[in-house]
């Protein structure tokens, strides 16, 4: 007998707790039998810190102890918190033991006299971190690792020094053998040296457990699939072959994972969005399929793409390459002048691509460049047809209040040996909406249809932002004069359309933009259908995309087993309900783990193409204004600090209300959106820092020459600028939340 359910329901009714020979008695255990099996599932109870066993003996409710789940989060000066979906608990730095950031813990909680909340780490549950990427430094005092993150002074001893031939320098990968108070570690690979092209990305790639190689037996299982489609692999398909179908991507792009084909019809046009039928060669149960879901999604960082499939798949066989045969999932959408779906079919097919388009000539036909305009006359009428549909498909949406925050997004250009020579920033021309009306209207549609058909399936939810978090947000628009009118507690997507909007031909509309989208909840996968407050829409999945996103996979794989193959094994579908709530879980962790990897990449290279420009003067933004100084954000979007104690003119005091800077003697106030004129102090590609110093009347506000660090975030995005000369590349890579190069939309 399971006593598990019995024993927490038992346990329910005391806050007090219950001693063993007491819990034993109230659920009437008598023989010897019913005793182990009692035994057995109140200790697996207590090791999955369910429950607790006081040290008086008493067994009780983990919750009711003042026991709290959650992942460690530290912060630079030592203290951190304990963060779970509910709560965050602030946690001394005496009281955080051996855990490390990002762990699982068990930690307990108390309430202080001001009625604020701590607590104390008394048990990790899972360490994240069980690899680190340093530096072997080498002198005449010895040999010593220094890791490339922060580990908040926790000592590492390295023990295999004398297995690899080490300079100066190596980089390498060490593994984490034991967490006590000073961590042992051997060393797993050297990477390089640290100066070699390529090593820097490598190392930031690794420190966040991203392999670029498959294993093996991946790589085994993909060579026994076939890299062309075979007439047998036609059963079941509709054939779409003598269709106009074409893919729009950048023009570096080598996983082609969606085609469009748009024609007129009596009550307005027919769209068809062609996905990748990549649930047909990776199955469950294979290696491929294993690995995929431990990756979650492709990285792109900078100058490569650490892809979730093989090359020979993702650019290959599952790529919707030109003018070959391609086993596709079709979703056809008759849509109306108003912009809506009013008929759809979503089934199996077989397409052959027209062209391969890039955005750039797309728009350039729109445009009406004559050259591309004769040079692709066959697919005009196409071309035409699909600027008509999105811009009813994008006014539907626009009246649904789908939020438009329009960041402006960069690209870091590099030369062969990974050297950055230049940070540009991407336009979205019309060929970019265009893809991104037709993707999103593709998505909304399969999550319809799974939904009202309640099969399994994963959905793509945005949830209602925070009210403290709008409220904050409302308090800085109203200082930078542009008051928010909606209620904190019950905003709409409409309200904060129309805000953005009004905002639109402001200075400040860039830096509004940007809190506004801080203050919006993370878009997740949830196995339930919780809408997407960001897009207005209350179905969303991701289905378009399933070469470099899981989640996609398993909405073409539960659309095959439930829709396409009709299965109706009630077992089976219960145990895939199960599997995708762990899935999602799953998938939205590793979603943030590449993007955080993104992020720090991109960090890392504006700092280094930064380097050459110290001593440069620039214009910029305050981006941020916080308590030790202020960030301020160049044209080319790279984002540096200036420490408040750089501001030598006068005493500087923060005043949180209004989010400024202000001088004491006269009064001068730094507020965020204010233009600014800054000079390049430091920069630093090996700490992802870069420093500036306010320029005023031909002086800076400089001590001692002297800099306080702060992070190239460059996570805002603005217009490329030159040595101060505004520079503009036209042209953009981004697809419907694809990345290609540069930073990649979110939705």
């Amino acid at each position: 007998m399971d006593y598990k359910q019995a024993i927490t329901e038992t346990l329910k009714t005391t806050k007090k707790g219950l001693d063993r020979t007491t819990l034993q008695s109230r659920l009437r255990i008598e023989d010897q039998t019913a005793f182990t099996a009692f035994m057995k599932d109140l200790n697996a109870l207590e090791a999955a810190w369910i429950i607790y066993h006081e040290p008086s003996d008493r067994y009780i409710l983990a919750e009711y102890a003042g026991l709290i789940k959650g992942v460690l989060k530290l912060n630079a000066k030592g203290f951190g918190f304990v963060e779970n979906e509910t709560q965050s608990i602030y946690v001394n730095q005496n009281h955080i033991h051996d855990a490390l950031q990002d762990d699982t813990v068990m930690a307990r909680m108390w309430q202080n006299f001001d009625e604020s909340q701590e607590c104390e780490i008394i048990h990790v549950l899972e360490h994240a971190v069980t690899t680190i990427v340093g530096t072997v430094k080498m002198n005449e005092r010895g040999t010593y690792f220094l890791p490339d993150v922060y580990m908040h002074d926790r000592k590492i001893k390295i023990t295999n020094y004398e297995d690899f031939k080490l300079v100066n320098d190596s980089k390498v990968l060490v593994h984490i053998d034991s967490y006590s108070n000073v961590l042992k570690a051997s060393i797993l690979k050297v990477l390089g040296h640290k100066y070699d092209p390529g090593i820097d990305i490598l190392s930031v790639l690794l420190a966040h457990n991203i392999e670029p190689e498959f294993p093996k037996a991946v790589m085994d299982e993909v060579q026994k699939i076939p890299d062309r489609v075979m007439e047998a692999d036609f059963k079941g398909r509709r054939d779409l072959r003598d269709q106009i179908i074409i893919t729009i991507d950048g023009a570096d792009s080598r996983d082609l994972d969606d085609a469009v084909s748009v024609e007129k019809i009596k009550d307005g046009y027919r769209l068809g969005v062609h996905i990748a039928d990549v649930s047909y060669y990776v199955c469950e149960g294979s290696a491929v399929n294993a690995e995929a879901f431990e990756r979650a999604t492709s990285v792109y960082v900078v100058d490569r793409v650490v892809p979730m499939l093989p090359h020979s798949l993702s650019n290959g066989i599952c790529s919707l390459n030109p003018k070959v045969d391609r086993l596709t999932i079709s979703c056809i959408m008759d849509i109306n002048k108003s912009g809506e779906v009013f008929n759809y079919e979503i089934f199996p097919s077989v397409i052959r691509t027209t062209e391969r388009m890039t955005y750039r000539d797309v728009n350039g036909i729109l445009a009406g460049d004559e050259k591309l305009v004769k040079k692709y006359s066959h697919i005009l009428p196409l071309c035409m047809n699909m600027e008509i549909l999105s811009k009813g498909i994008r006014k539907r949406r626009h009246q649904l209040g789908a939020i438009d925050f329009d960041t402006r997004e960069a690209k870091i250009l590099v030369n062969e040996k990974g050297k950055p020579t230049d940070v540009v920033v991407m336009e979205r021309g019309e060929a970019e909406r265009i893809i991104e009306d037709f993707m999103i209207a593709a998505n909304e549609c399969v999550a319809r249809h799974v939904k009202w058909l309640d099969t399994p399936s994963i959905y793509r939810v945005h949830e209602e932002p925070d009210a403290k978090k709008i409220r904050d947000f409302a308090q800085i628009a109203a200082v930078m004069g542009h008051p928010f009118k909606g209620k904190a507690q019950s905003v709409y997507p409409k309200q904060i359309q129309e805000f953005l909007e009004e905002a639109k031909d402001s200075e400040d509309y860039p830096v509004l933009s940007t809190y506004m989208l801080r203050s919006m909840q993370k878009a997740r996968y949830d196995a339930s259908c919780l809408g997407h407050f960001g897009l207005g829409l209350q179905e969303y999945t991701h289905f378009t995309s399933p070469i470099r996103r899981y989640p996609d996979l398993i909405v073409h794989r539960m659309l095959r087993k439930y829709c396409f193959d009709h299965e109706s094994d009630a077992v089976r579908m219960r145990r895939d309900e199960e599997w995708i709530i762990d899935a999602a879980i799953h998938c939205s962790k590793q979603e943030r783990v590449a993007i955080e990897t993104e992020r720090d990449v991109d960090d890392m290279k504006k700092a280094e193409y930064m380097e050459q420009f110290i001593g440069k003067c620039y214009d910029g933004v305050i981006s941020s204004v916080m308590r030790f100084g202020m960030f301020v954000e160049l044209d080319n979007t790279v984002e540096g600090l200036i420490h408040i104690s750089n501001m030598t003119d006068d005493y500087y005091e923060y005043d949180e209300v209004g989010r400024a800077l202000i001088a004491r003697r006269s009064k001068k106030r730094y507020v965020m959106g204010q233009k600014v004129r800054v000079k390049v102090l430091d920069a630093s590609r090996f700490k992802k820092q870069v420093d500036f110093i306010l320029m005023e009347r031909g002086k800076s506000h400089e001590k001692n020459g002297k800099t306080v660090s702060g992070t190239a975030s460059g996570r805002n995005a603005g217009r490329m600028s030159k040595q101060g000369k505004g520079y503009r590349e036209k042209g953009s890579d981004t697809k419907n939340g694809r990345k290609k190069t540069g930073q990649r939309r979110k939705r």
